[in-house]
């Protein structure tokens, strides 16, 4: 990535420093906002050789196109950065304030069982044009081992990408994911099935790419990005379904179907959650909660299983 305003060699340092530390991939969202930061200092500020304060602020200020989560979104990666320089004595201006996070009302694709049983038909059979041999062989067999891997395992698209090969055991299923969301290793069991198709899926791309260095590589030996999940499985998707649906639901619809799968189990409910959120790699266990604001009818489970014990704790009554 190429830096072009006055700040440029202290973000060549933030970036080596991320690097080094494994936290830094170039074609993330978060290194995107960064740059356009750089490209805003170097355009309306050309002649600039100081970060002022005047700067930060105008750039970091809610804009009224913006909600609060997608000021959040797009200022971060700065306060980071500034963070960073202003702790070595590089700059002298103070932190903006981040705005509060709204909670969101979305609500992921409810995929059913046929959608995904065409999704993965269409995806096991796609045809793709336009690519060089190799890429397109790579893509091929790529696709429908990355896109099991998310619906079978939970784990984030982004974690998926940027997996290296030394991360997966495949001798004992187990993938240590280091690159996850903010500075949080955890680890994933696969289950027998997925781990057969990733044995399967590594004995053949590693003779397209005998020295990969990620799981699921390019023809550069690099990682996959964030463009190539997202177009082809809105390619394959709309080939075969209707409506509209992402890559990341997937993690969802794998919360759910865990969390349906428990309406039988008592207290042992709790005990799992905690699993699945450890699984899921989630810090705090209200994340994993929200699952259950989206599994459809689950609060009617509960109270049906639970109604007569809640009524004995707590009883009726009547108001005059």
């Amino acid at each position: 990535m190429k830096w072009l305003s006055f700040l440029s060699w202290i973000l060549k340092n933030y970036v080596y420093y991320s690097k080094s530390s494994g936290r830094w991939d170039d074609g993330s969202t978060y290194a995107g906002y960064l740059h356009l930061f750089d490209v805003y200092c170097a355009v309306n500020y050309p002649n600039a050789r100081d970060l002022t304060q005047e700067m930060v602020d105008s750039w970091c200020n809610k804009r009224e196109t913006e909600t609060n989560n997608s000021c959040r979104s797009r200022i971060y990666p700065i306060v980071t950065f500034l963070k960073y320089a202003i702790s070595r004595n590089l700059l002298d201006v103070q932190l903006p304030v981040i705005p509060r996070k709204t909670p969101r009302t979305y609500i992921p694709h409810p995929f059913t069982r046929e959608e995904l049983e065409r999704f993965f038909g269409a995806c096991d059979n796609l045809e793709i044009r336009f690519q060089p041999e190799l890429e397109t062989k790579i893509t091929k067999i790529s696709l429908p081992v990355f896109y099991r891997l998310l619906l079978s395992s939970g784990i984030r698209t982004t974690e998926a990408r940027l997996m290296k090969k030394e991360d997966v055991n495949l001798d004992n299923g187990i993938i240590n994911v280091k690159k996850s969301k903010g500075h949080d290793q955890h680890y994933i069991v696969l289950h027998e099935s997925m781990l057969a198709l990733m044995r399967k899926y590594d004995n053949t791309i590693s003779r397209l790419c005998p020295e990969r260095t990620y799981f699921f590589p390019t023809v550069n030996n690099s990682h996959q990005s964030r463009v190539w999940v997202s177009k082809f499985f809105r390619k394959i998707w709309r080939s075969c379904n209707e409506g509209r649906a992402t890559p990341y639901q997937l993690r969802h619809f794998y919360a759910k179907e865990n969390i349906d799968s428990w309406t039988n189990e008592g207290m042992n409910a709790q005990i799992k959650l905690t699993y699945l959120g450890k699984a899921m790699g989630h810090r705090l266990l209200e994340s994993t909660k929200y699952y259950y604001s989206i599994t459809p009818g689950f609060a009617d489970v509960i109270q049906n299983l639970t109604e007569d014990t809640f009524n004995d704790i707590i009883p009726d009554i009547e108001y005059e």
